[in-house]
């Protein structure tokens, strides 16, 4: 098992097949970003198996695909019946805002994707295209319709509460999840990039007892998944409900996890600037040893928190361009 300096095990990858999105969510990627990396910096399919190989070799059990838009990749649900395949690989899931999954859905589930994380922050038509600049939700809930009729269970829907935006939505995004048997999350907004900081995250804890006196909430003991959420269940086992707190209560000491971007760098946490190439050794021809090597090196470098608190312009890069 992969563990760093502080003793955690990684065992968790995060996989970002691009950096391109057919969205502009407001926290997470500006208007008129043009930014994105040149496509013949993108790791090939070849490419990112052979670090998903090396990775679950040394112990990784769960491999997420992200971006971006993941299902903008052109014939994903290939890599996924790739990486699926691998011998030791527990759990291959997939984060997604859901507009392309319609089309999607049935093949990604023949591939072995086994779970589905969609970002959703809204239901009202014109909040959801006021916050991703695009009229989004109806293909977002045809794409989750089509997810529940290809067999996806327990999909979580990933909601980011922004103060005076959508944080008055919650109570019908629970009703939803309850209706549709979904689980909701709710995400704390995070300080990367201009777009980040510039956005005002409602603060969970009031969320919490909102909700828990209006479903009758208790914390559950069990995880739901290989992330940092902690849970809390209805009594009548109707309702679940996620919250990742990085701000307010951080889950360092317990991380699990590292990022490989599109261009196969590899970013040890979302609020340090610490990384790891490996394109230029991959594109080299190097051995499955030096490739293993490097990842081990990589995760020396892991830092032990974040600085979202204490240096929140600390990073510039979006989180489109990291993978979520």
């Amino acid at each position: 098992m992969l563990s760093d300096r502080f003793g955690r095990a990684i065992e968790y990858l995060r996989l970002s097949v691009t950096d391109r999105c057919d969205l502009r969510c407001s926290y997470c990627l500006p208007k008129g970003f043009k930014g994105f990396e040149e496509p013949s910096h993108w790791l090939n399919f070849d490419e990112i198996e052979r670090v998903a190989t090396a990775f679950v070799r040394l112990g990784t059990r769960r491999i997420r695909l992200t971006g971006g838009e993941p299902l903008l990749r052109r014939d994903l649900p290939r890599l996924a019946g790739r990486l699926s395949a691998l011998p030791g690989l527990a759990d291959l899931s997939l984060s997604t805002n859901a507009t392309q999954l319609k089309r999607h859905a049935e093949a990604l589930r023949r591939a072995g994707v086994s779970r589905l994380n969609v970002s959703l922050d809204s239901l009202r038509r014109d909040c959801v295209a006021e916050l991703t600049g695009s009229d989004s939700l109806p293909k977002a809930l045809a794409g989750l319709a089509a997810a529940k009729d290809a067999g996806f269970d327990r999909i979580k829907i990933n909601m980011v509460p922004i103060a005076g935006v959508n944080d008055g939505d919650i109570e019908a995004m629970a009703e939803f999840c309850i209706e549709h048997g979904f689980i909701l999350r709710l995400i704390e907004a995070m300080p990367m990039g201009d777009s980040g900081r510039r956005t005002r995250g409602s603060a969970l804890a009031p969320i919490l007892a909102r909700l828990s006196g209006r479903f009758g909430l208790s914390e559950l003991s069990r995880s739901l998944g290989g992330g940092p959420a902690r849970y809390w269940g209805s009594r009548d086992g109707r309702f679940t409900l996620g919250l990742i707190t990085p701000i307010s209560q951080h889950f360092c000491a317990s991380c699990n996890r590292v990022r490989m971007s599109v261009d196969g760098t590899l970013y040890l946490c979302l609020g340090q600037e610490q990384s790891y190439p490996l394109r230029p050794m991959l594109r080299a021809g190097c051995s499955d040893a030096e490739l293993e090597a490097a990842i081990r090196a990589a995760i020396e470098l892991k830092p032990e928190k974040h600085d979202f608190l204490d240096a929140p312009a600390k990073v510039m890069r979006f989180m489109s361009q990291t993978g979520g």
